[in-house]
Parts: C-alpha cells; structure tokens; sequence
C-alpha cells in the first residue's frame, strides 16, 4: 500500500520477491508460531501482497480459512499463483474500509504493511472492528531505523552521499516502526493485553550482485530511489555501500533482518 503522493507502483509480485519477500517468509514462520492460534480458526491477511504470511498460515496453523486482501492486483495475481490450497482467497481491498459487516475472524494480522497505511489508525480501528470478540489482531514491520540490515546500509550509504535525502530514509519515515509507538497504536485501537517482540532472521546473500539487484526493480521506496538516481549517481552509491558491507572472504554477505511483531486481544 502507497500513499498518494509516492511515485512507488505496488504492482510487481515479481520483483517484490527477491528484495524482501523471501526475508519476509522467514520472519512469518515464527511469527504464526508466536501468535499460537488454534487450528480450525478463521483468519484476515490484511495487506496479503504474494501472500507469503497467507502461505506460512496455511503450513503452520492449520486454519479453516485465511481471506487475504490486498490493493494491489499485481501482487494477488502472484499470489493466487503460488497459493493454491482451496482454503485461501485473495481479493482486492482496502484496510481503512474492509467489506466485512460485522466481527467474524479468530486472527486478524498484517505484515510489512502497517507503515504503509496512510490512515494507520483508521486501519487498526478495522482490523480490531472485524476480529470476534477475544480474536488476535497482529502484524509485524521492519526495523528501518535498527537492524533490518538489507536497508541500514542503503539508506546509510545514500544520506553520506546525499544529506538533503534524508527524509526519504525510511527509518526516518516509518516512526510507527519502533516498539514504543508500535504497541501504543495497537493499545490505541482498543486491543487488550497487548505485546511487542522482535524478530530477527538471517539475511545471507551469495555476493554483491545478489544483494545489490533487487534494489534495480524501481518498486518500494529503497529501490524507488536507487532508480531515480541518474546513473553516476547509481554508481557512486553502489561503490559506498559495497565498501561498508561485511563481505565474507568467499564473497557472501551475512546480513539480519529484524521486525517487530506486536499482537492485541479484542
């Protein structure tokens, strides 16, 4: 999800899977296993994307149903795609107006989607709205100010180049992202018992070429700017950031990815 105002497209299923997709399925495997809801239980993938959180439910929960939504007709056809078991949907909608009429889910999450929202309390107001009474909402987020690595070093290495850039740093732009700010939205949308945690995976790329050419997909704000960048400009950026990675002597990058994932009851 995009605000109005971004020149990112959320249309590419395909290029969203190698710049974060395959680190997002990681981190969505603990986080169901954190949430703990019971089998046979109805769940609302609220921002499904490829439906990587959908996948893992799926895998690990043993539900009766996930419904996952998602503005992006791009990202649900990927998703339809690699998704084929009989008890998912994907549909497109909107998480500031979902198209439910009353509380009919056991488990309403996101993930990588809340920062995303441009009315974010109007979306957890729905997400808590359609969740049955004694449901989970919940949903994860990256780290960008901390240790989602992948990004730390972009957005490091491009303000060095460029200070007059920095408001375009997502750490900077996702405040939402942080623990304290994370559990007061869900507190603020009247969920109880509410806790935050962080999850950290591992993030290894093979070399360079690996971890820098997702960046070249021109979709998410990272790679949005990369590929605004004229092509010295390109250049000197990919030369810094290569210089501070921790490369590996056979050329790998070990990296961590961290979310923070928060839950609520309704």
């Amino acid at each position: 999800m995009s605000t109005s105002n971004e020149k990112t497209v959320w249309a590419s299923g395909g290029a969203y899977e190698p710049y974060v997709g395959r680190w997002s399925r990681l981190v969505a495997r603990e986080f169901v296993e954190w949430l703990a809801i019971r089998p046979a239980a109805s769940w609302l993938d609220v921002g499904c994307g490829t439906g990587a959180l959908t996948e893992t439910i799926l895998r690990c929960a043993s539900p009766s149903q996930v419904h996952g939504i998602d503005p992006s007709e791009g990202y649900l056809a990927l998703a339809r795609e690699q998704v084929r078991d009989p008890r998912a949907r994907f549909d497109v909608g909107d998480a500031r107006h979902l198209s439910v009429e009353s509380p009919q889910y056991d488990a309403v999450v996101s993930a990588l989607v809340l920062n995303f929202i441009p009315d974010l309390p109007a979306g957890m107001a729905e997400m808590a709205r359609v969740a049955r009474p004694g449901g989970i909402v919940a949903g994860y987020i990256w780290d960008y100010a901390g240790k989602m690595e992948l990004m730390r070093y972009f957005w490091d290495a491009a303000v060095a180049l460029k200070p007059d850039d920095l408001e375009r740093d997502e750490g900077r732009r996702f405040p939402i992202c942080k623990p304290g700010p994370l559990k007061a939205l869900f507190k603020g949308a009247g969920l109880k018992n509410v806790e935050v945690r962080s999850i950290d995976v591992s993030t290894s790329f093979r070399d360079f070429d690996d971890y820098w050419t997702p960046f070249l997909g021109g979709q998410f704000p990272a790679p949005d700017y990369a590929m605004s960048l004229n092509e010295e400009a390109r250049a000197a950026l990919r030369e810094r950031i290569r210089a501070h990675l921790p490369i590996a002597e056979d050329g790998s990058i070990p990296l961590i990815a961290r979310a923070w994932a928060a839950r609520g009851t309704r």
